[in-house]
């Protein structure tokens, strides 16, 4: 079965009744199609061994995520959504994930293999993660880590910077993940990293420069301007993206705590370091001794780029991957001080927040805790 098919009676209510039946009469189109499934309930309950607790690989605030086994054989990622009537949440962010993917092909992108619509359940099936995600594996449970050394760790950035470039530049229109974290990156067995979870992605149509939304995401990687008026702009991502990428070479939370010393930010500690010439010390101790010097400050100079206060300072996705390379030279390039949103009491996610103390330089930040939520 083919995606606009399902994607045309994904727009039903979901208290309506939508079946299978009903989608194969429907007349199918999309140069993209011959690769996407309508799966019935019953294949993917089957698959899943019935959604037992056993199979379950993730958890998120849409839904849970399953792994199955097809009966052609073939491993899949079975993504169970929660809708909620009222609000219709989960209901958007299906056939957001469906519009996105079912049109985008690339390497480091997610491959979305199809879908199901019976009744009020939504689910989306995925190609199976066999290394799951970056969260997983960097700042997991111990049993679920791998020591991670330096060509990976390269590897991986460079990966979500092509997916991000292809999303911001080459895809048409352009489109802004606007969830970009450890968690939303999967691995597959050869720790190719791939972009996931579009349900929160926004379409930039008609070469416009930004849309204003409702604040989304996840608090850490939220770029402040952001968080500030709810203007998404492609500087979001970019934003998100140096988070992740100091995370990566890193190996620390993007926020953690303690009693003693309150909340640390990743972002804060990587601009102390660098004003201190410290740079290196950054680095994951795990990834040893034997590492290219130059490039791990090259990469940590990079997401400091990415994550700087004005937008506009920040480099473009494509920008940054040159950089990551070192195809566009940034010696001498100057780097000012990074934004943080630091009063986390004022952002509400999911509405648009007009406070204009959301946010504060990154060595202004006080080391008082403050209530941490999120939105993944």
């Amino acid at each position: 079965m083919k995606f606009s098919s399902c994607f045309s009676s994904c727009f039903s209510h979901p208290s309506e009744t939508t079946t299978t039946t009903d989608i194969n009469k429907q007349e199918p189109q999309g140069e993209n199609d011959e690769n996407f499934t309508v799966f019935s309930y019953g294949e993917l309950r089957l698959a899943t061994r019935g959604f037992s607790a056993s199979n379950k690989i993730g958890e998120g605030a849409f839904g849970c995520v399953y792994k199955g086994v097809l009966a052609n054989g073939s491993i899949v990622a079975v993504k169970m959504l929660s809708v909620e009537l009222e609000s219709m949440r989960g209901e958007r962010e299906f056939v957001s994930e469906i519009s996105t993917l079912t049109n985008l092909k690339h390497e480091n992108l997610v491959t979305l293999k199809g879908c199901c619509v019976d009744g009020t359940r939504r689910l989306l099936v995925y190609n199976y993660m066999e290394n799951n995600s970056l969260a997983q594996i960097l700042l997991g449970k111990q049993q679920n880590r791998i020591k991670l050394g330096w060509e990976a760790r390269q590897a991986i950035s460079l990966g979500v910077a092509r997916g991000l470039a292809y999303l911001h530049e080459e895809v048409k229109p352009h489109i802004v993940h606007r969830d970009i974290k450890a968690s939303n990156i999967l691995l597959d067995q050869n720790l190719i990293p791939k972009v996931s979870d579009f349900g929160l992605s926004r379409i930039l149509r008609n070469n416009v420069s930004h849309i204003s939304t409702h604040v989304a995401g996840t608090l850490g990687y939220l770029a402040p301007e952001y968080a500030l008026s709810g203007r998404l702009t492609r500087k979001t991502d970019v934003y998100s993206f140096g988070v992740l990428l100091l995370e990566i070479i890193s190996g620390l939370a993007v926020v953690d705590f303690d009693l003693e010393h309150g909340e640390h930010y990743l972002v804060q500690k990587a601009w102390e370091l660098y004003r201190a010439n410290s740079i290196l010390q950054l680095v994951d101790p795990i990834v040893g001794m034997n590492y290219p010097k130059e490039e791990a400050i090259r990469f940590i100079k990079v997401g400091l780029l990415c994550v700087q206060e004005r937008a506009r300072l920040r480099p473009e996705m494509s920008t940054a991957l040159k950089m990551l390379t070192n195809d566009v030279d940034i010696e001498g390039v100057q780097i000012s001080q990074p934004g943080l949103v630091a009063d986390l009491m004022n952002i509400k996610l999911g509405q648009k927040t007009t406070s204009h103390s959301l946010y504060s330089k990154a060595s202004n930040l006080e080391s008082t805790p403050s209530t941490l939520s999120s939105c993944s």
